[in-house]
């Protein structure tokens, strides 16, 4: 089944709902403010089938105090009804309605004007010329352009073919599945209901979803396209889903739903803009962002003025993270009045030189996704990553690495989805030379100096290795590597360097990880000499992290002793003041006393058996 979103626009009481009406059947106006005041005051959603096609049909408010919520309906048109009465024309709001479907990049219109039967066919003629004159201005595609009216059939169904025959669809498939609510209630034996249009991704019944607004993971128990049950949902359907786990009280119109792990939110993001005419936009100045079905109250700083542009570049900053990805639309108002549209370009906040971030801007702005990455990269010079390209770029992850490959003087891993900068393997390369230059004994995996440059991938870290012993300077056994240089058994002179360093610690020994790596020795490898020094008894365990050199316990022992001579007993208390060691200390050398016959627990002391 096909399936297309036509909106409509056009000035109040110029007929809009009436004719979607007359398509479908569909009463838009079904609250009781809009029946007893006769205006359409939010949006109203229904549709309409022949053979396997659909058409879903959002009708928007045409009063000027209500554009906002025409806006939260229009961002998802494939096609714009543009209605205009016979009688009075093009109107204010069918202006700002066209300015504004502009500026969201609308391409697709029908022209329809309402009320032919109140003029004659000559006149109808002539309004059909003037409105096409009118709308030429904009950079719509005009598919078709008639005039009807409600009480005559035969232009009913001829506007009806007409829209039938359409081939007007604009949604492309993205890298993931996004969704903006424009409706949440809660519905008695069902629990969180939301109704938006499916962008990027169809989505299927049982699937896990992603509130982004509320961080927060959900299933979809049910999903109903324009009111009928169904276990997928396309791109371009109307669709209601039935969420599980989650309170409708904690979603808004405008919140994203998404899939987890796909896009971040941030509170700036970075656009370029287009004034309408004769308007401009001012440098930090508060302003209402449009985005999706999306309001957001921000404040817009401009990069190429401290003034006022009609067009450029300009940073969109605002107490709420906001979501959006790479060539999204968006419209600026103030107050009642449009004042720009936008597109954008960085969804990503990075933290950037003015310089470097405008370059950025340009580069997006013309798609030349390899410089994007360049400039991004002398930014990241600790590797840019590319898990987020689909949200960046509007790029899947192997088209974001095709571009990367492109790039000269970097390391792309692929398997980490990272780029570095060429410069960064010198910078780790000189790291692990000084480790084991300073330490003639260090022994260490990919992975335990990975631990120490939490920023550099697997791939990254195994081609400074490679690097370093096709050089000679180490030697590769097994994961571990090991100084070229040292000829003496290995393993014997770690245990050595090891006992040293417990023995020196006396009987305040340092966590085993730590002691790792401090001495430049792999964990797990840490791990195995411990043992044997353990099974030697040259090292005792005492506890999962307190390893103690076995002279430094038996003469913390024979003091332990000598308290319970001279008090009676030993208790947490006689022994801090003897031994000022933490609590973890104190109480489990404690503990050690049980293991020998002559001394006995009573309550929380410890005293010779008599």
């Amino acid at each position: 089944m096909s399936n297309l979103i036509i909106g409509t626009c056009g000035h109040i009481d110029h007929g809009k709902t009436a004719l979607i009406k007359a398509l479908n059947g569909f009463e838009g106006d079904s609250t009781k403010e809009e029946q007893e005041r006769g205006i359409t005051i939010d949006l109203s959603f229904s549709n309409i089938t022949q053979d396997d096609d659909n058409i879903a049909f959002i009708d928007v408010p045409g009063h000027e105090k209500l554009v906002k919520n025409m806006i939260a309906g229009a961002f998802s048109f494939d096609c714009v009804l543009i209605v205009v009465s016979a009688v009075e024309g093009i109107k204010p709001q069918t202006v700002e309605h066209l300015e504004i479907l502009d500026l969201l990049g609308v391409k697709n219109a029908v022209l329809v004007i309402t009320k032919k039967d109140l003029i004659d066919e000559q006149e109808l003629e002539q309004r059909l010329l003037e409105v096409e004159e009118f709308i030429s201005r904009y950079d719509f595609d005009l598919k078709a352009s008639m005039g009807v009216s409600i009480y005559d059939d035969i232009s009913i169904e001829d506007l009806k073919e007409r829209l039938f025959s359409l081939d007007a669809s604009t949604k492309i498939e993205e890298n993931f599945f996004r969704y903006y609510v424009d409706r949440v209630f809660s519905a008695k034996g069902a629990g969180t209901i939301v109704t938006g249009t499916v962008l990027g991704r169809p989505i299927t019944v049982k699937e896990k979803v992603f509130i982004c607004d509320i961080q927060k993971e959900s299933k979809i128990k049910n999903l109903q396209v324009h009111g009928v049950d169904a276990e997928m949902a396309n791109i371009s359907n109307r669709t209601a889903i039935n969420l599980s786990n989650v309170d409708a009280k904690n979603i808004r119109r405008g919140s994203v739903i998404s899939k987890k792990g796909y896009i971040r939110g941030f509170d700036s993001i970075d656009i370029s803009f287009t004034a309408l005419q004769e308007k401009t936009l001012h440098h930090n100045r508060h302003y209402s962002v449009y985005i999706g079905s999306r309001k957001i109250d921000a404040k817009v700083l401009l990069y190429d003025s401290e003034d006022a542009l009609t067009k450029g570049f300009a940073s969109i900053k605002s107490d709420e993270d906001i979501f959006s990805i790479y060539g999204e639309k968006l419209i600026i108002r103030e107050g009642d009045f449009t004042v720009a549209g936008g597109v954008v370009l960085n969804p990503v906040s990075d933290p950037m030189k003015k310089s470097q971030k405008l370059r950025l801007l340009e580069a997006l702005q013309d798609k030349d996704m390899s410089k994007a990455y360049s400039i991004l990269l002398s930014a990241h010079k600790r590797g840019l990553g590319l898990i987020s390209s689909a949200q960046r770029f509007a790029l899947s992850h192997q088209e974001a690495l095709n571009k990367a490959k492109e790039l000269v003087a970097c390391f792309v891993d692929e398997k980490a989805l990272v780029i570095y900068p060429i410069t960064t393997k010198e910078i780790i390369y000189d790291n692990i030379k000084s480790i084991y230059t300073k330490n003639q004994f260090a022994l260490l995996s990919n992975a335990s100096i990975r631990l120490r440059l939490k920023w550099a991938s697997e791939g990254l870290v195994e081609l400074v290795l490679y690097a370093l012993v096709d050089e000679g300077f180490l030697v590769k056994d097994g994961n571990l590597y090991k100084n070229a240089d040292i000829e003496e058994d290995f393993i014997s002179s770690l245990e050595l360097v090891m006992l040293k360093r417990l023995e020196e610690e006396g009987i305040a020994p340092t966590a085993p990880y730590n002691v790792y790596d401090d001495l430049d020795i792999d964990r797990k490898m840490g791990d195995e000499i411990l043992r044997a020094l353990c099974s030697k008894k040259q090292v005792i365990r005492l506890q999962h992290n307190l390893f103690i050199h076995a002279s430094s316990l038996s003469g913390l022992v024979h003091g332990m002793r000598d308290i319970i001579k001279k008090e009676g007993y030993i208790d947490i208390r006689t022994f801090k003041e003897n031994y000022p060691l933490s609590r973890k200390y104190l109480i489990a050398y404690l503990d050690y006393l049980d293991n020998f016959s002559e001394i006995k627990k009573q309550d929380n002391k410890r005293v010779f058996v008599e």
